[in-house]
């Protein structure tokens, strides 16, 4: 059927705003999808950030998962029992778990998997994921053929040995790093793997063109709920109103909502019921560079935070879309008091700068050329520059920016961290222990003794209450250092079309496996 009579159907039955587009950009059954960055990799070893998780959560599995009350799950594991040292994790797997060349997973591959990670030649920067299992460190470091703690019991039992008691290895376990990959495909296909991605999930990858889209295609023998739409496309469109105007003619399905269009589609009865939002677990920020001159200086950090209106942007500019962040952590996961972060007050700011002669000094200030993100940066431009800092914005792609902030050439930057697990460990020990940094996500190159100390105090401890006192000492620590300006955690609004069943949206982008997205009831065939 023609796609101006599938619109004409629909209207008719569901009474939706009348669009129309040209069907060349539409894949009937597909859902289309805006995203804002091409994703630098898809293979699960050397994904960090959240585009290429999100992807990578459709095509591969691991071991557990987080469900909807983001406690763990069982994923491809059936079950498994821990040792009352908590040290030895025993996994049992389902039957009839494939890769898309129908070969079935055996716990063999998990291992084969899990050392590929910690392999040096793959490179990976997700290797802080593993190092706490039994021998890890001595593989990595060439001593060993393979990681003595990851042992294949039989084919559908694999036994994991921690160092130590390590409490949230299991949320670890629902991470990218630990899919399973076939290890066939993999060296067939060696350094481009990423882009012939083999996994067990509900979609294989059909096309990636970069820079343009990645098209999923659904898979009819996934082991778990199989998906409601023939496939996904994602259409890579940076710029927020093209992004818009693709939406408007119906040639995108769902949107993340740009600041700049928030309040029209609030205000609009018709679009506002098709809103579906959700607190996020994540954590804007505008990371310091702490290992050089000037910003190794933590009373500088402290000017320069206070010279910058947080809730000022929070409450106009950004419109109320978030919570004020006090630290990294999210509100939700705190389980302790609110750390107390500094203060507005660009009098004591600017006195501070001018009496240590800091007047005139320019930095280097880096963004991702995406239009909310610029506008953001030329606010905390224009604060920064009031107190006397000239500062740089340079704008880049995703994958050049990216490598940048690794490589410690910005002086200022601005980044966020979403959840990869629900457990307050995930936006502490990646991002400020001092083992980290660079890629592996201690990117403002933080070191504190003390904050390692707690943080790692707390990961070997299976006391909560303990565990909770511990990550409050060093989200203190952190917070009176300041190697971040800490912004908001963002609530995410999205708009569907009305052909779209309600969305269900994810507080953990890995917990989206795309297997809810279905057309209403009304529509056609969707797309």
């Amino acid at each position: 059927m023609p796609l101006f009579c599938r619109f004409m159907l629909y209207a008719l039955c569901c009474l939706p705003i009348l669009v129309s587009c040209s069907s060349r950009d539409r894949i009937p059954g597909y859902i289309h999808v805006r995203l804002n960055t091409n994703p630098t990799t898809l293979d699960p070893a050397l994904i960090v950030d959240v585009t290429g998780g999100s992807l990578a959560a459709k095509l591969y599995n691991g071991l557990v998962r987080i469900g909807d009350d983001l406690k763990i799950r069982p994923d491809i594991a059936e079950h498994w029992t821990v040792s009352p040292d908590g040290r030895v994790y025993t996994f049992s797997l389902k039957r009839g778990v494939t890769f898309p060349n129908e070969r079935p997973v055996s716990a063999g591959d998990f291992k084969y998997s899990f050392e590929r990670v910690l392999s040096p030649s793959t490179r990976s920067p997700n290797t802080w994921v593993f190092e706490k299992i039994l021998g890890a460190r001595e593989f990595m470091a060439g001593g060993a053929e393979e990681v003595r703690g990851i042992r294949v019991i039989d084919d559908r039992t694999l036994s994991i040995e921690l160092s130590r008691p390590f409490s949230p290895f299991l949320s670890l376990m629902t991470t990218a790093a630990a899919y399973v990959v076939p290890r066939e495909e993999v060296e067939r296909w060696g350094v481009d793997f990423s882009s012939h991605p083999a996994g067990t999930g509900p979609f294989v990858l059909e096309t990636w063109l970069p820079n343009r889209k990645v098209q999923l295609k659904k898979r009819d023998d996934y082991f778990d709920a199989p998906a409601h739409v023939h496939g996904i496309v994602y259409r890579i469109i940076p710029e927020d109103l093209t992004a818009v105007t693709e939406f408007e003619i119906g040639n995108i399905d769902i949107l993340t909502i740009p600041a700049s269009e928030y309040s029209r589609y609030r205000m609009d009865k018709k679009k506002s019921d098709l809103i579906s939002s959700l607190p996020g677990l994540n954590t804007y920020y505008i990371g310091f560079n702490c290992s050089r001159w000037p910003l190794d200086n933590p009373d500088l950090r402290r000017a320069l935070f206070r010279g910058i209106d947080r809730e000022k942007i929070l409450n106009t500019f950004y419109e109320k879309r978030g919570r004020l962040a006090a630290g990294p952590v999210p509100d939700i996961l705190r389980r302790w008091r609110e750390p107390v972060a500094p203060s507005f007050d660009m009098q004591a700011a600017r006195a501070y700068i001018e009496q240590e002669r800091y007047t005139g000094i320019t930095l280097k200030f880096y963004v991702t050329a995406e239009q909310e993100i610029i506008d953001i940066a030329e606010v905390i431009q224009a604060y920064l520059e009031k107190l006397g800092i000239r500062v740089i914005v340079r704008q880049l792609e995703w994958s050049a920016y990216k490598e940048a902030v690794n490589r410690g050439e910005p002086d200022i930057f601005y980044l966020s961290w979403w959840a990869d697990y629900p457990d307050p460990e995930n936006f502490l020990f990646p991002l400020f222990h001092s083992s980290n940094h660079g890629p592996a996500g201690n990117r403002t190159r933080y070191v504190n003794s003390h904050v390692d100390h707690y943080v790692e105090r707390a990961e070997g401890s299976l006391n909560d209450r303990q565990r909770w006192r511990l990550y409050q000492m060093a989200e203190d620590a952190i917070v009176a250092d300041l190697p971040w300006i800490f912004l908001w955690h963002k609530t995410e609004f999205v708009i569907r079309q009305p052909w779209v069943a309600k969305l269900t949206i994810y507080p953990i982008y890995s917990m989206d496996k795309g297997t809810a997205l279905k057309f209403a009831e009304c529509s056609a065939t969707g797309g």
